[in-house]
């Protein structure tokens, strides 16, 4: 495609998406990623149940804990910005192809880990890898769906992902009581299977290669989505081409900070920060805090940090259900504000008891992670075809950031001014969240992705 032109072939190849309904082959991309997000997911959090074992048996100090806890979202800084630019480059596909290796290979390594520097080093890789994974198969997905059901479609298939931390939970609570803190990560080796059908069964996305210029191939994925909606019994419309705006076929990092995209991009990453600092401080701590502060038996702390975990998947159902209807701006606003009552109120009882802070915490972590898990679907729809990835990989670069401050911060405000503080703290980053969507966010909902970002 020339530069500064948008081809007959992108317009053609837009407006025949738009009108696809949802078919087996677009249940099977989001099973096949789902799978991948799921045991992502699993990967970030399992560290969080192995730890109370590891306390005991490596003699960790706090500041260590929070080292290893933070290592992995430091290194899925890295890995979101650098996956990000390369799949506007090579593609969708061998991107995600990569990132799924690179996090299995590392998580093996972890089984391997002799001491705190060890864990802290093989997280950080494996970070690299989960971090590009999780923005580049957002991009992805979004790009098959069109507007009407984009919501829906996406926030069901990234459900999953709080379903891997509620796993996470499960296979804590039955396997590292009985057979220590490496069964985790021999369970998250299960991914290595999902590089086969990834690999050689997934179509790359027909947005990105019209971007591209590779028009041929667009039409060709496209050609059989249309056939196996129509052998599926659907009928469909004629495509509507809409007249998209002229745009630059070359990716440049740049762009995310002129026009109208600098607002987007500091409001997208503000809101990353503000929810991650908040939930990925609490679900990766509260396990650790219910042994060591409350004294609680490791089964039962396990068990506590699971329900966490499940109240959170329920939440985030409710909101996959609903947000095309409600609106992104309106929940999230609604959210972050909501999300202060409980934090307030546990910092103000002292959160004396470990009954307090699963009520109160679990509370405001489920409401906070209808934001966190949809996000994702948020930032893609925020940017063009040739940004959406590098654009997606940028904003969850801060939720790295945020996740990496969040334990350190949990440890930092411990330490000086007590456990009351830390949900205080909180409530007060949570206000700040509220406070940037309702004054810089867009509202999305039922709008065709190049519209909303030429």
């Amino acid at each position: 495609m020339a530069s500064g032109q948008t081809s007959a072939t992108q317009t053609d190849i837009v407006a025949r998406l738009e009108r696809l309904p949802i078919t087996r082959r677009l249940t099977m991309i989001r099973v096949v990623i789902g799978s991948a997000t799921f045991f992502d997911a699993y990967t970030v959090l399992a560290i969080a149940f192995a730890m109370p074992q590891l306390v005991s048996e490596w003699h960790l100090t706090p500041g260590e804990v929070g080292l290893i806890l933070s290592s992995g979202y430091l290194g899925q800084l890295f890995g979101s910005v650098f996956f990000g630019s390369l799949a506007e480059k090579i593609g969708r596909m061998p991107t995600l192809f990569i990132t799924i290796v690179l996090f299995v290979s590392m998580d093996l390594a972890c089984l391997f880990s002799w001491g705190a520097w060890s864990m802290i080093a093989f997280r950080f890789l494996q970070g690299i890898g989960t971090g590009g994974e999780v923005p580049v198969a957002s991009a992805y997905i979004n790009e098959f769906v069109g507007a009407r059901r984009r919501g829906r479609f996406f926030l069901l298939y990234e459900v999953i992902f709080p379903v891997g931390l509620m796993f996470a939970g499960i296979a804590g609570f039955f396997l590292v009581p009985a057979f220590g803190w490496k069964a985790m990560f021999i369970v998250g080796l299960v991914p290595a299977i999902l590089t086969i059908p990834l690999r050689w069964i997934m179509p790359e996305s027909p947005r990105w290669l019209a971007s591209v210029g590779r028009g041929e191939k667009a039409d060709a994925v496209v050609s059989m989505l249309e056939r196996e909606a129509i052998k599926a019994g659907h009928t469909l419309a004629e495509p509507v081409a809409r007249p998209l705006p002229a745009v630059e076929a070359k990716s440049d990092w740049r762009d995310l900070f002129r026009g109208i995209y600098r607002r987007r991009t500091l409001m997208i990453w503000g809101l990353w920060v503000s929810v991650y600092v908040v939930n990925n401080g609490l679900i990766t701590w509260l396990p650790t805090l219910y042994k060591e502060v409350f004294h609680v038996p490791l089964q039962t702390s396990l068990a506590y940090g699971w329900v966490t975990s499940g109240v959170g998947v329920v939440a985030s159902v409710l909101c996959a259900l609903l947000i095309d209807r409600v609106g992104r701006k309106r929940w999230y606003s609604v959210a972050f504000v909501a999300a202060t009552v409980p934090l307030v109120v546990l910092g103000a009882l002292g959160a004396v008891s470990a009954i307090q802070v699963v009520l109160f915490a679990s509370i405001a972590y489920a409401i906070l992670q209808t934001i966190s898990f949809s996000l994702y679907l948020y930032s893609a729809e925020l940017y063009p075809t040739r940004l959406r990835a590098i654009g997606t990989g940028f904003g969850s670069a801060w939720l790295r950031a945020g996740s990496s401050a969040g334990p350190l911060l949990v440890a930092w405000i411990m330490d000086g001014f007590g456990i009351g503080w830390v949900f205080i703290a909180f409530a007060g980053i949570a206000l700040l969240g509220g406070l940037v969507t309702i004054f810089f966010a867009i509202e999305t909902k039922g709008r065709v992705l190049e519209e909303l970002a030429p």
